[in-house]
């Protein structure tokens, strides 16, 4: 079945994005550098809220003129549609944000809700599972992938249909920590890429209930670096890494 016509694009050229987070904010940085300079005509952050009212979201927000405010009652679906409504909001975006959405927010922003996993669901997600608990999980669990999804979200904790995927690597020594910082560096790459399509239309939620269309990624697919985010780590033994991630991976 085909995507509804309607949902291939009714908002506006330019996106206006709405987030949600009760942590520090990396991903919302990454979100405000990305629809920032060139991405600025994809998509714009208009809004941004928290349940925490010491979250560095919000402080991130402030420092980038965008209005921010603290979510008095999470479980109030209906007053938190009427602020993302007078925020004009297209697309609601939660980055890092751990209450559970309310149905009736759900209802209003339906294939325009998407949400940011450190796993690969539906492994390692549901209630509770959130930050350094889903690595720990993924340590003692002994599974030697875990990753990055992002996905669309219904009325249950991470169980919407999934828009992308990007496989991490778990080596030996790793701690919840050390994986944790690894499983970051690609949430940062992939978020906002997904964002930027489900804000262009490029992917939608169909009356199907499945996600339609793909997220353009900018490099090789094959890259290593974008594959598992490779990057240098502290100790700097590049070959050593490699050599490693060859081992788990073989081609």
């Amino acid at each position: 079945m085909s995507p509804p016509s309607d949902l291939l694009r009714q908002a506006r050229p330019t996106a206006n994005i709405a987030v949600l987070a009760s942590g520090g904010g990396s991903n919302l940085q990454v979100l405000l550098d990305h629809f920032d300079g060139e991405r600025a005509q994809a998509g714009r952050i208009v809004w941004v809220g928290s349940d925490k009212a010491a979250a560095g979201a919000l402080t991130r927000a402030s420092k980038a003129g965008i209005p921010a405010a603290v979510v008095s009652d999470p479980r109030d679906g209906d007053a938190l549609v009427e602020t993302l409504r007078a925020a004009d909001a297209d697309l609601l975006v939660l980055a890092g944000y751990l209450k559970l959405i309310p149905e009736s927010v759900v209802r209003a922003f339906h294939g325009r809700l998407v949400n940011i996993h450190p796993a690969l669901l539906p492994a390692f997600g549901g209630a509770g599972m959130y930050g350094q608990r889903i690595h720990a999980a993924v340590l003692a669990h002994g599974a030697t992938v875990t990753g990055v999804t992002v996905h669309f979200v219904d009325a249950h904790y991470d169980r919407g249909p999934i828009i992308a995927q990007w496989p991490v690597p778990v080596l030996p020594g790793d701690t919840a920590a050390t994986l944790g910082a690894r499983v970051l560096r690609v949430e940062h790459r992939l978020f906002p890429l997904c964002v930027e399509a489900v804000a262009g239309g490029t992917v939608v939620l169909g009356d199907d209930g499945k996600v339609h269309g793909h997220v353009a990624i900018p490099v090789s697919p094959a890259a290593p670096e974008w594959r598992f985010g490779l990057v240098p780590d502290t100790a700097g033994d590049v070959a050593a890494f490699a050599t490693e991630w060859a081992r788990l991976f073989p081609r």
